[in-house]
């Protein structure tokens, strides 16, 4: 899962002129290094003024399968983990909680946890959405508990188990809301929160509440022994020895910070829902599209006195080339996955991987090079 991510700055000059209609050779050609029915591969979705005109799969979804029933390519309708794309999912569920008059954005983390430390009460959930929470990174706990011990031998965490590790620290990594820090901690403890205030499991939450009435019906937050994912892809990491599976972590069991699996198919639904405003109006979606700033409006540094990106919740608000853009990046053992979102150009680019050493965000934006122009 990103632990964070670069500003990205306009630099070049384009043409004012319109693109000509961009040709599916186009696009083909960049991603000609997936061309495999063999090798594992990547998904890829243009949306532009609000119809797909894009829609391809590359390579093959699971290795283990090759030897057996031959590939399984890689379609339109595999599910992919999303890692850190999951982000917007637990944002909105937050967010409709919101509307629900069940939560407030400045609620604190004792207020929804009363047992929680008392470095607690000066975390609010707005800050957990917009990582300026400050918390420890729960990676960084669980490294120096299992140091020296091979991964797959370290057990999964869960959320619960997340929010216990919170529960044990003493204090954050800088105060609240002086600083920005990606934060897959505070990731977590938002879907505890879901599950406290709902009453419901969060994945139950998601699957009721976005992904029954958008239609996504193939979406789940993944739990191993209590669902399936069906049309599965598997990540893989190529080595000197050639293609191993490396799908799961220890890290890779919670939920709230990059549990979700999905496909194109479903992700055309959650764009179509987002410029429809299906979930939420647009009003109430404006603070999850405004970037964090410090108390006296500045931009945020992050800890090391470099610029902040610009981040709402679950989305990054930077823009691209002069073009606004709401974007978002996963990456986790065997997957790496991006969104990128151009409101004003109604258009969204969408590529999913499962092997590791793909750029899913250059390749997102390499294809938006194809269709947009200087602002």
């Amino acid at each position: 899962m990103i632990r964070g991510l670069v500003v990205f700055v306009a630099l070049l000059s384009w043409s004012n002129a319109a693109p000509a209609q961009v040709s599916a050779a186009a696009i083909d050609s960049l991603f000609s290094k997936f061309v495999s029915a063999h090798d594992r591969g990547c998904a890829v979705l243009v949306i532009k003024d609000g119809q797909p005109v894009f829609r391809k799969g590359y390579g093959v979804a699971d290795l283990r399968t090759l030897q057996k029933i031959g590939p399984e390519k890689i379609g339109p309708e595999t599910n992919f983990r999303l890692a850190s794309l999951t982000k917007q999912f637990t944002a909105m569920a937050v967010m409709l909680l919101v509307h629900d008059g069940k939560l407030h954005y400045d609620d604190r983390l004792t207020g929804v946890f009363p047992d929680f430390p008392a470095y607690g009460n000066a975390i609010t959930l707005r800050q957990l959405l917009n990582h300026t929470s400050g918390l420890v990174a729960y990676e960084d706990i669980m490294a120096k508990q299992y140091a020296g011990i091979p991964d797959d031998r370290i057990p999964q965490i869960s959320d619960a188990g997340v929010l216990d590790l919170m529960k044990q620290q003493r204090g954050t990594k800088f105060t609240p809301g002086t600083h920005w820090e990606y934060s897959n901690s505070g990731y977590v403890l938002l879907a505890m929160v879901v599950e406290k205030r709902s009453g419901m499991k969060f994945g139950d939450f998601l699957r009721q509440r976005i992904f029954t009435p958008l239609g996504m019906t193939g979406t789940i937050a993944y739990e191993k022994g209590k669902n399936e994912v069906t049309h599965r892809a598997y990540g893989h990491t190529r080595t000197a020895e050639g293609w191993g599976e490396t799908d799961q972590s220890s890290t890779a069991a919670t939920l709230g910070d990059g549990g979700v699996y999905t496909s194109l198919d479903d992700l055309e639904k959650w764009d179509h829902a987002l410029t429809a405003h299906t979930l939420l109006p647009a009003k109430e979606m404006e603070a999850g599209l405004t970037p964090a700033t410090a108390a006296n409006g500045a931009p945020l540094q992050q800890s090391d006195g470099s610029l902040a990106p610009l981040y709402g919740f679950g989305w990054f608000l930077n823009p691209y080339r002069g073009h606004r853009r709401y974007a978002h990046y996963g990456e986790t053992v065997g997957f790496r996955t991006a969104i990128q979102r151009f409101p004003d150009d109604r258009l969204t680019v969408i590529v999913l991987a499962n092997r590791a050493e793909v750029d899913a965000p250059a390749l997102a934006e390499s294809v938006a090079d194809l269709y947009l122009r200087k602002r």
